[in-house]
């Protein structure tokens, strides 16, 4: 594989696309609009034909206002069937974006007859043929769907600065922005009004059907990383430029393997957003689906500790000072389970809470304390579920033990304020202090 500048110019190209897509896509995702994006990319095509059937031209500004024009109206008309209707927001945008689309399709079939205009080129992009087509600047000569790109980027870029507030608060809460003085349907119309600009923008490089993978996915598989809107912007996208250079790498590269010379570059950007998107989903620290499992098999273990402690707890406080320690399978039969009881012994013995002596445990000055707070937590639970909330007749029992393992000390003393600091639990076994 030998990289040249073109190559350079290619990944540019769809970085700067793709970034621009990916910043406002954050705001699609958050107000759960995502499929306003496809609707928007798909509707705007009879705007685009329109503009080629009046000015005989593919020049920039006619196509620009045609697809704003549309997107506009096709956000007006969402909302407007929306609101009139009843429907489903997702059933109004399949009505009216597949209706648009279709009537786009037609005209750019019809429009192809007058104008040097390829229907493959607005639907998938033509980025691998961007850096031919150049404009001199400051003595240099860049791809105009660079510099198309890279405008439109400082346009949203900037949008987002300023209006960071309002758009986080329209975002989470319209009606809050509302009574604050925002006019969130004005900021909504703006914002529907620069993805219809930022998918002209990138119709030279991705086209309308790639369109909206750069817009929506980025976004996306920020949202599963972190809650955090600004670091949101910022981690989409990185995710957006890591896109565009693994998919344009791909492109020249995979296909060589199979005997291919290459392949589509806005396709390849697509799906390696695509596969960073599933990695994400895997694996992120919070949200990713192997790590939730990890997270939850490691708190069942916590509670088995847990369990364990407060076990050993109750037969010290029952059983007589002198009494032989607890062997392993009277545990285990008391807990119902095997091989957690075995692992988290030796984590208690590895922390010191359990000590082993004539071939049972028994707890440790720390261990003790521990279990203390246990049972002192699940006895203050029963005592509000039954004396507070009137829940005697029901199992207090089971759902103590479930809130017992997230009551720390603090929650401990108000359970207690407010239970009338009891002595004994509704069973008429002393609360320990």
């Amino acid at each position: 594989m030998e990289w040249t500048f073109i190559d350079t110019w290619i990944v540019l190209v769809g970085a700067l696309s793709a970034a621009a897509c990916a910043l406002l896509g954050n705001y699609l995702v958050l107000r759960r609009m995502s499929m306003m994006g496809d609707a928007i990319s798909h509707a705007v095509l009879p705007g685009l034909a329109i503009a080629f059937l009046i000015t005989g031209s593919r020049d920039s500004l006619p196509m620009l206002v045609g697809a704003i024009i549309v997107g506009v109206v096709t956000t007006f008309m969402i909302q407007g069937i929306d609101r009139l209707s009843g429907l489903d927001r997702g059933a109004s945008m399949g009505v009216v974006f597949t209706t648009l689309f279709a009537i786009g399709l037609i005209l750019i079939r019809q429009a192809a007859d007058h104008v040097d205009l390829d229907p493959s080129c607005v639907l998938y992009g033509a980025i691998e043929l961007t850096p031919l087509d150049t404009v001199e600047l400051f003595g240099q000569e860049i791809p105009q769907a660079a510099i198309t790109s890279g405008l439109m980027l400082m346009v949203n870029l900037a949008f987002v600065i300023v209006f960071f507030k309002e758009l986080k608060i329209t975002s989470f809460d319209p009606a809050l922005a509302t009574t604050m003085g925002f006019n969130a349907n004005v900021l909504h119309y703006i914002l529907m009004t620069l993805v219809a600009a930022t998918t002209i923008a990138a119709f030279e490089s991705v086209g309308s059907i790639l369109v909206i993978a750069m817009l929506i996915v980025p976004g996306a598989a920020a949202h599963l990383m972190t809650d955090r809107l600004g670091w949101m912007l910022i981690i989409s996208v990185v995710f957006s430029v890591l896109s565009a250079f693994l998919g344009h790498l791909s492109a020249i590269t995979i296909p060589t393997w199979f005997g291919f010379q290459d392949t589509s570059t806005a396709g390849m950007m697509a799906l390696i957003a695509g596969l960073l998107f599933v990695v994400v989903f895997l694996f992120s620290p919070r949200y990713g689906v192997f790590s939730r499992m990890v997270n939850q098999f490691l708190l069942g273990l916590r509670i088995v500790g847990d369990d364990i402690l407060g076990f050993l707890y109750r037969y010290h406080e029952l059983a007589p000072a002198n009494a032989a320690p607890v062997p392993v399978p009277e545990i285990q039969n008391a807990l119902q389970t095997d091989i957690p009881v075995k692992v988290m012994i030796w984590n208690l013995r590895r922390t010191g809470l359990i000590l082993r002596q004539n071939g049972g445990y028994t707890l440790t000055p720390s261990g003790k304390k521990a279990g203390k707070g246990l049972i002192r937590s699940h006895r203050l639970w029963e005592s509000y579920l039954c004396n507070v909330m009137g829940y005697c007749n029901t199992d207090v029992h089971r759902h103590a033990h479930q809130f017992e393992h997230f009551t720390d000390t603090k929650l401990q003393e108000e359970l207690s304020q407010v239970t009338g600091n009891p002595d004994y639990d509704p069973h008429n076994r002393k609360i320990p202090m």
